[in-house]
């Protein structure tokens, strides 16, 4: 028997949620079981566990897009009993059961072995969001954005994706310019390396077609009029990485940036990333992430209060990143 989060649908479409003791054999199908210790929240889990949107394909629903822990059993040629993985991405948690339980069974070609730099509860403080960060980094490095061509915009910097990037970049060598709705986390963001903090407000609103150039490159999360307004603002022959839309899933922007500047969108996902991918950001995480900084951007819940972090994250109110202990 084993503990887990456990989604329900309400007749009304709504979605309720419970911790539920259940038995290995309800664990849907896999050739991998893992005894999980620790898993996190990210945007999409807020999304699921709260019903703000109909993210969760099918109920009884366990969410939690993450999860690192130890491998029980496994069929998989890849993988033995002992291992330690980490898994991100692939739907899980919205079509197949996720990592808010002590136990889960995935595919093997899902997992990737943990880095042994990495301790499980620090795999998920850095979790899709670091993942997506360093998937971006790598992204713009390709694209020619190197740290003596100019600032680097980040937006969101609160959050999981921004926190980590600017820890990324900052190391990287990069001048971080932080966007932020929260003037009260300055001092957080410069620690983590953030050279200059500006009010989201700059970004957010309508803006012109070509504005001036200032900055060599970006990481968005936000999308819509904030995403718009940083492509107007790139310098020639820049780029912007955008993997999240937390202010919209539309781009009201105009071609000039790009036909008159030379500049690049580059979209980044990370949930069906191929392995060899996933595989080349954790080995750089694990080379370049400072595990100090990791963990000033990280607190720990247990499995029941899961679902109180899913409102905050709804509500803009989670600062950095969270770990579920599913043994707490």
């Amino acid at each position: 028997m084993f503990q887990a989060l456990v989604l329900e649908q309400n007749e009304d479409k709504s979605v309720r949620h419970s911790i539920q003791s259940l038995d290995e054999s309800a664990l849907p199908d896999g050739d991998v079981r893992i005894a999980v210790e620790y898993s996190t929240i990210n945007y999409k889990d807020g999304l699921a566990i709260t019903g703000s949107a109909p993210v969760v394909r099918k109920f009884p629903m366990v969410p939690g897009v993450d999860l690192a822990g130890k491998v029980i059993e496994s069929a998989n040629p890849g993988f033995q009993a002992g291992d330690m993985v980490v898994h991100n991405g692939w739907g899980v948690g919205e079509g197949h059961w996720g990592g808010l339980a002590q136990q889960a069974r995935l595919k093997g070609d899902w997992l990737v072995k943990l880095p042994s730099a990495f301790s499980t509860r620090q795999a998920m403080a850095i979790g899709t969001a670091g993942y997506t960060s360093m998937l971006c980094v790598q992204a713009l490095e390709k694209a020619g954005v190197t740290p003596d061509k100019g600032d680097v915009i980040v937006t969101g910097a609160a959050g999981g994706v921004g926190s980590v990037a600017i820890a990324l970049l900052a190391k990287r060598g990069y001048r971080v310019i932080a966007s932020t709705g929260r003037a009260s986390e300055a001092d957080y963001l410069k620690s983590l390396g953030a050279a200059e903090i500006i009010d989201r407000t700059e970004l957010s609103e309508k803006g012109r077609a070509l504005g001036k150039e200032r900055w060599a490159g970006g990481v968005d999360a936000v999308g819509s009029h904030t995403l718009a307004n940083i492509l107007s603002q790139i310098s020639y022959g820049g780029a912007v990485a955008a993997c999240g839309l937390a202010q919209g899933g539309d781009l009201p922007a105009s071609v000039y940036p790009f036909i008159l500047r030379g500049i690049s969108l580059l979209g980044i996902d990370s949930v069906m990333a191929p392995r060899a991918a996933r595989e080349a950001a954790w080995a750089a995480l694990a080379q370049e992430l400072d595990t100090s900084k990791l963990d000033e951007m990280t607190r720990e819940v247990s499995l029941s209060e899961a679902p109180a972090v899913a409102a905050e994250i709804m509500q803009g109110r989670v600062r950095g990143r969270v770990v579920v202990n599913t043994n707490r």
